[in-house]
């Protein structure tokens, strides 16, 4: 299944493809909304991947297609800033971005992390593109150019406000690491991660998107509260400072910032020591920041945390931007079944469809896959 992609680009386009580029999604284990307020987070690399088949073409044509949605997209490479409508906005955008346009491509895209789970399938998405197009293009661009480009593609062409840890993650992730980032220096290192047990993903199918107004109006509000204390770096706030902010919404969200960004802080230092309960404690600290103070959480994440966390999990939050999408838990060794049934049976007293539960483990970054012989 996993190049699954090579064969279906062979039948559409009549020939194999020339590189195959893969890109992970991602949950984030703590850090949430900090990534354009100049803080840090702790993501990790998900196995699950985007794949990008492609090839060269002559005519100078961006053509696109994807195993998960019918057509193909068209689209002359020296007219993208025609901006293309739609998922396959988020490939041209990185065409565009890049300006590696002195070709055409043909790109077939095998989307497997799931879409509207707050996953990160938008970036990765993004940097499986990137990393086709760069190779195809004999391009020396550098991965943190790569980062810049994609986040470019994201936030111009598609129009989606967000910050940048989600391209950073699937391009610079380690095995079996988590990736802290400090988004002040742009500055990045692996930590260790070696749960004693499991860490859940719960899909809750509560569709996430971010290109409407909730995430935007977050990133105003700060940049305001940011303003009015005189600091670059909404993060690295006084804690004192924040309380005089004058509205209390706009307190409320810088509330949030800089007591994440403590906490991110105090969890690196839990995992490199193995305290596993107290990055538990500090995960479900973050939920209930985010659905309180930041108010991005949804009913079906809150129930998905609290009956996590009532069935014996260590610690269980939301991940990703909210208004939907995924929750994650850490659940000891031995417990991960007893998790899984308490949530279920949670959405059903809810009357809700089940969600989809995911592997949680630490995948590896961005890159080129190997080609099976033809």
């Amino acid at each position: 299944m996993r190049m699954r992609v090579v064969p279906e680009f062979r039948a559409r386009f009549g020939a194999d493809p020339t590189v195959v580029g893969s890109a992970p999604g991602r949950v984030n284990l703590i850090g949430e909304h900090l990534d354009y307020n100049g803080g840090r987070s702790l993501p990790i690399a998900l196995e699950v991947r985007t794949f990008a088949a492609a090839a060269p073409r002559t005519d100078g044509l961006l053509v696109v297609e994807s195993l998960q949605t019918e057509g193909r997209v068209e689209v002359p490479v020296d007219a993208l800033d025609d901006r293309v409508e739609g998922w396959a906005a988020y490939v041209a955008g990185v065409v565009w971005a890049l300006g590696l346009g002195d070709t055409g491509y043909s790109i077939l895209v095998d989307g497997q992390v799931p879409t509207g789970a707050g996953l990160s399938s938008s970036a990765a998405l993004e940097c499986a593109v990137a990393i086709a197009v760069r190779e195809l293009a004999g391009s020396e661009a550098s991965l943190a150019e790569l980062v810049a480009a994609c986040v470019r593609a994201e936030n111009e062409y598609v129009g989606a406000s967000t910050g940048s840890m989600d391209q950073t993650v699937a391009l610079f992730a380690e095995p079996g690491h988590a990736l802290l980032i400090d988004f002040a220096t742009g500055a990045n290192r692996p930590v260790p991660w070696h749960p004693p047990g499991e860490l859940l993903v719960i899909d809750t199918r509560a569709t996430h998107a971010l290109v409407g107004g909730e995430y935007a109006d977050r990133r105003k509000r700060c940049d305001e509260a940011a303003a009015e204390l005189g600091v670059v770096h909404l993060a690295q706030a006084d804690p004192e400072q924040v309380g005089l902010l004058t509205d209390l919404v706009t307190r409320r969200r810088a509330h949030h910032v800089v007591t994440e960004y403590a906490r991110v802080i105090e969890a690196e230092h839990a995992l490199r020591i193995g305290n596993w309960e107290e990055l538990g404690r500090l995960m479900t600290a973050s939920h209930v920041s985010l659905r309180d103070a930041y108010e991005v959480s949804v009913p079906e994440l809150d129930v998905a945390v609290e009956a996590a966390l009532e069935a014996g999990a260590l610690g269980a939050r939301m991940t990703g931007g909210g208004f939907g999408g995924s929750a994650i838990a850490l659940v000891p060794t031995g417990l991960d079944a007893a998790v899984r049934d308490a949530v279920l049976e949670a959405y059903v007293d809810e009357g809700w469809e089940p969600p989809v539960f995911l592997d949680g483990s630490a995948g590896g970054p961005a890159g080129l896959e190997r080609l099976p012989p033809s």
